[in-house]
């Protein structure tokens, strides 16, 4: 099967079957489809080296995995690479997924990715609120989409980039209403690091929801830089060691979600009925805590799958800045929040008594 064969089986001209096979963008999507369709079909397969002369470009996208983070070998990462793996399959390209070991080792493998022409553009999970990948793939004019915003502070408008992200500050802002609703008054809030953007973003949402509620702020109430279980443990045991201690905790991620079950644990509290508890990332560890974990869960397949398409889209020329796409993480319910058994001053009590 030749390209001229193709071709007439298509009824279209061999260039224009060409130019859908290499995404030109005056080449309409439907017909795109429907000449990668059929070539499948027929078991046309072009010869990559031969497209990678005539379009300089090898169709592979690139993602590069830090191997220091501490969330690295989370399970939820296989249903992002399998989203990803799948669209860009479809398009008929295809995902290369390498590792760093530091911060200073990721700028190296995005440069030897880049100089060795290993892929068109590169898929950035993470972002920082000033990201130094970013700044270098800009600097080199490599395309690249953000999984997450990045600049916080700066306006919209003058943001800069393709992004696709979940709308975490909206799940914190429900997830204390949701609190606030069940009758807790006094509700506390785990953070991550200050280097994400995500971080800042949710903590708005949870000052957001506070306000929503009725409910003043307190800084007393307020953790940050939990990311790890033990993290997260020991910031809640600051938390129920104040005079007036929550009696629900809102997260930013789930992992020092779970943390926080060890260390009411160790004091003698009960999950979902002393404290209760909401998380956010939707891991396959917190359905199987005991009581199951509320959490705002992330469709992390479909984030794959979105962005391998927005930055296929921003390689064959569109913009940017019109690749950018928003979505929402789900309330999954279990049993880590209720109404309050105890009120602050009685929760105090308690742990006083222990």
């Amino acid at each position: 099967m030749t390209i001229n064969d193709l071709a007439a089986h298509l009824g279209m001209s061999k260039s224009t079957v060409s130019r859908a096979m290499n995404g030109y963008t005056d080449i309409s999507e439907t017909t795109r489809k429907r000449v990668a369709s059929t070539a499948k079909k027929l078991g046309y397969q072009p010869l990559s080296h031969a497209q990678a002369i005539r379009t300089g470009r090898v169709r592979a996208l690139a993602l590069v995995l830090q191997m220091d983070e501490p969330d690295r070998h989370n399970p939820f990462l296989q249903e992002f690479l399998m989203g990803a793996c799948e669209t860009a399959s479809g398009f008929g390209w295809t995902l290369t997924v390498s590792t760093a070991l530091s911060d200073a080792d990721m700028q190296r493998v995005l440069e030897r990715l880049i100089d060795e022409r290993k892929a068109d553009g590169f898929i950035l999970p993470r972002t920082e609120v000033s990201d130094p990948r970013v700044a270098m793939l800009r600097e080199r004019n490599v395309p690249h989409v953000m999984f997450g915003r990045t600049e916080h502070g700066v306006p919209p408008a003058q943001q800069r980039g393709s992004w696709y992200d979940i709308l975490g500050e909206a799940a914190m802002c429900s997830a204390v209403t949701r609190l606030a609703g069940l009758g807790h008054q006094r509700i506390g809030y785990v953070g991550s690091t200050e280097n994400f953007n995500y971080t800042h973003l949710r903590r708005e949402g949870f000052k957001a929801g506070l306000s929503a509620a009725g409910l003043a702020f307190d800084a007393d109430l307020m953790c940050q830089g939990a990311r790890t279980r033990a993290e997260g443990a020991d910031a809640v045991r600051g938390l129920m060691a104040l005079s007036t201690p929550p009696t629900g905790i809102v997260f930013a991620t789930d992992m020092p979600a779970l943390g926080a079950y060890d260390a009411l644990g160790d004091l003698g509290l009960s999950v979902g009925q002393d404290v209760s508890l909401i998380g956010y990332d939707g891991v396959p560890e917190a359905e199987f805590a005991r009581p199951g974990l509320t959490t705002y869960n992330v469709d992390t397949r479909r984030a794959g799958a979105r962005l391998a398409e927005l930055l296929i889209r921003q390689i064959r020329g569109e913009a940017p800045e019109t690749l950018r796409e928003v979505s929402e993480a789900l309330l999954v319910e279990r049993h880590s929040d209720g109404p309050p058994a105890l009120s602050s001053e009685e929760l105090a009590a308690k742990l006083e008594k222990m």
